[in-house]
C-alpha cells in the first residue's frame, strides 16, 4: 500500500527496514523512474520496504528565496509519479529553515537511521547533503558502517549519448524542443491543475479559455503554444495556449490559458492537464485588443495545422 509522510520526526515507518533513494526527483524521468524501479525490486528481494525521499520545496528553490527557478513538476504532481514507479513510501520532507540547517550527520540519523531503518541507501552522481553541503557519499558510507546500512552511487542514465537530467530537459523546453524534452521525460511535459474563473475577457472576444494559476511555481517555458488538453473527455483535446502576464491588459499574475478547439461547456473546478506540443511565439504587448484577436486568429490556425500534422505522423507511436 502506498503511503506518504511529510515530517523529519514521528515513528519508524520501516520497522523491518528500508531500501531508499534520495533526489530532488524533478520531473520523475527516465533516468529517474530506471533508478526507482531498481530500488522497488532491490527492496522486494531483500524483504525491505522502498523509500524515496525527496523535498517540498524543492531545495535549490527554498535556497533561492527571490530569483525565479523553474520547475519541472509541482509536489503533488511529483509525488504521483514517484508512487508510479512502484515506490511503496514517499518521504516528502517539508524543506524549511530548519531543515536546511540541519547537519549532515543529524539527517543521517534523524532521517535515515531512526525514521526510516535504512538498510539501504542510493544517491545520484556528486549529491551533497546536510547545512552547508558538508554531506556526500563518503559520509554516508562511513555512517553506514557505524548504523548496518549500506551507500552507493545511482549509475548516470543516458538516453541518446547523454546524460539525462533535469537540468537538461528543463534546458531543451527553454529553447523550445519539446521533442527532445519527452523523448528524456518519457512523456511530454505539460502542466496541470484546477480550472479557475478569470476575468472572461477570453469569450468576449471568441476565444473562451480553461484557466489555470500556477501559484508559487515557475514554469521552465512561456509563449503562446500549440496544445493537447487531458481531463475534458476521454480523449485528448486539441488547442492553444498562452502561458504568461498577459501584457496587453496589464496582467500582474502568471496566468495558464487554453482554448479548446470545437468545445463549448463549463469546465471551472474540473482538474486538467495542458499538454505543450510546440511553440508558437513568445508573450507580447498588442497596440489595441483588435491586434491581439487578430494574432490569436493567426494562432490557433497555426496550432490546428500543428495538431493535424502532429496527429498524422505520429499515430500509434509511444514515447
Amino acid at each position: 500500500m502506498n503511503r506518504l509522510s511529510r515530517d523529519v520526526a514521528g515513528p519508524c515507518l520501516a520497522p523491518r527496514g528500508s531500501a531508499v533513494c534520495i533526489g530532488a526527483f524533478d520531473g520523475v524521468h527516465r533516468g529517474h523512474r530506471a533508478v526507482l524501479a531498481a530500488v522497488g525490486e532491490s527492496a522486494r528481494n531483500a524483504g525491505l520496504r522502498s523509500v524515496a525521499v525527496s523535498f517540498a520545496p524543492i531545495p535549490r528553490v527554498f535556497l533561492a528565496r527571490e530569483a525565479a527557478v523553474a520547475q519541472l513538476t509541482a509536489a503533488g504532481e511529483r509525488i504521483g509519479r514517484l508512487f508510479g514507479t512502484g515506490i511503496e513510501h514517499v518521504l516528502m520532507l517539508r524543506f524549511n529553515a530548519k531543515l536546511a540547517a540541519m547537519s549532515a550527520r543529524d539527517f543521517v540519523e534523524q532521517v535515515l537511521v531512526r525514521r526510516l531503518a535504512a538498510r539501504r541507501v542510493w544517491v545520484g552522481k556528486g549529491f551533497r547533503f546536510g547545512h552547508g553541503r558538508t554531506g556526500d557519499l563518503g559520509l554516508l558510507r562511513e555512517l553506514g558502517q557505524a548504523h548496518g546500512f549500506e551507500a552507493g552511487e545511482v549509475p548516470a542514465f543516458e538516453w541518446e549519448g547523454e546524460r539525462v537530467s533535469s537540468t537538461r530537459i528543463r534546458g531543451l523546453l527553454a529553447s523550445g524542443d519539446f521533442d527532445g524534452a519527452a523523448r528524456r521525460l518519457g512523456r511530454r511535459f505539460g502542466i496541470g491543475g484546477h480550472v479557475v474563473r478569470g476575468a472572461q475577457l477570453g469569450r468576449k472576444l471568441g476565444y473562451p479559455t480553461a484557466n489555470l494559476r500556477l501559484g508559487s511555481r515557475v514554469s521552465p517555458v512561456a509563449g503562446v503554444f500549440a496544445v493537447r488538453v487531458h481531463g475534458v473527455q476521454a480523449q485528448s483535446m486539441p488547442g492553444v495556449a498562452s502561458l504568461g502576464t498577459r501584457p496587453t491588459v496589464d496582467g500582474t499574475e502568471v496566468l495558464l490559458e487554453a482554448h479548446l478547439f470545437d468545445f463549448d461547456g463549463d469546465l471551472y473546478g474540473k482538474k486538467i492537464e495542458v499538454e505543450f506540443v510546440e511553440k508558437l511565439r513568445d508573450e507580447e504587448r498588442f497596440s489595441s485588443l483588435d491586434a491581439m484577436v487578430k494574432q490569436i486568429d493567426l494562432d490557433a490556425q497555426a496550432a490546428r495545422r500543428i495538431l493535424g500534422q502532429r496527429t498524422t505522423a505520429t499515430a500509434g507511436a509511444t514515447l
